[in-house]
């Protein structure tokens, strides 16, 4: 049986424009493609290609899709069909990674039917994409990158991102299964002045969900991520390696985090500028 996806998540976040890219391959006993989805605060367009189209560095991060690259130094549009007009070039510089694996023991799980990655928590963003007419500049912008790969996405979840000053944070809770039974798994990295604080269900992390909202305790940590106004646009998501699923981010909308060590506030604040996933 064939059913895989991977893609990765490009994020542009200025304080008057925010841009997502998801350059994506997926594959299953029906059907082999790839794709380039982009949400923004006003909508979200994507188009499908032969999954030949798709090609992925060997040696390093990163992929050429048709002509249009997306790797550690930028990202370099030039695609038209009848859904994208993108055309431009971006620059990346002094991006972050996290100092380990974010999925830490469970990427060594056979059955895990997604595997998440960072790439990058913070870096420098510069250049001008011009998306079916739209011009999205960026001058010493910032911005995030992270990855997917597996079969399907989890049935239930809830993600957040955000770029705020001197930091980042990205935070996601979803419904495991492994076999007939299932847990909630939790990741979460707040990279601030250049210190990174994970959160994880493999380091303790657990997790309260309601409406919106998302709490993470971890020894003397807690995370909390509350979802203020919502601003939702459909993507595609995988199911089986095919992208059958749709999903609602809002890559632009009002979050509100507060992040506390032994009691100690690090973080609190309102973005106008968060991206928010619930689907639970």
């Amino acid at each position: 049986m064939k059913e895989y996806f991977r893609g990765w998540y490009f994020k542009l976040q200025s304080p008057e424009r925010t841009l997502a890219l998801i350059p994506a391959e997926h594959r299953s006993d029906r059907c082999d493609s790839c794709s380039l989805q982009i949400i923004g605060e006003s909508g979200a367009v994507g188009a499908v290609f032969p999954v030949d189209a798709f090609r992925p560095y060997r040696d390093r991060f990163g992929v050429d899709l048709l002509g249009s690259r997306f790797d550690e130094s930028g990202i370099r549009l030039g695609l038209r069909t009848d859904r994208i007009s993108a055309e431009g070039e971006i620059r990346f510089g002094g991006l972050a990674p996290i100092k380990y694996d974010i999925m830490g023991p469970f990427r060594f799980l056979p059955l895990m039917e997604c595997r998440h990655s960072v790439i990058s928590m913070r870096h420098r963003v510069d250049g001008e994409l011009i998306v079916n007419g739209d011009s999205y500049q960026f001058n010493n912008a910032v911005g995030y990158i992270e990855g997917d790969r597996g079969r399907s996405f989890p049935r239930k979840y809830i993600w957040t991102q955000c770029c705020f000053e001197d930091g980042s944070l990205m935070l996601s809770a979803a419904e495991i299964p492994i076999g007939r039974f299932s847990f909630i798994g939790v990741i979460g990295i707040v990279w601030l002045h250049g210190r990174e604080y994970r959160l994880a269900s493999y380091l303790g992390a657990r997790a309260e969900i309601s409406d919106g909202c998302l709490g993470v305790r971890q020894g003397g940590y807690l995370l909390c991520a509350r979802l203020i106004d919502r601003n939702p646009q459909p993507l595609s998501a995988p199911v089986g390696g095919e992208m059958t699923r749709t999903i609602h981010e809002s890559a632009v909308c009002r979050a509100e985090y507060q992040f506390y060590s032994d009691g100690r506030e690090l973080i609190s604040f309102v973005s106008e500028r968060a991206s928010f996933e619930s689907e639970w």
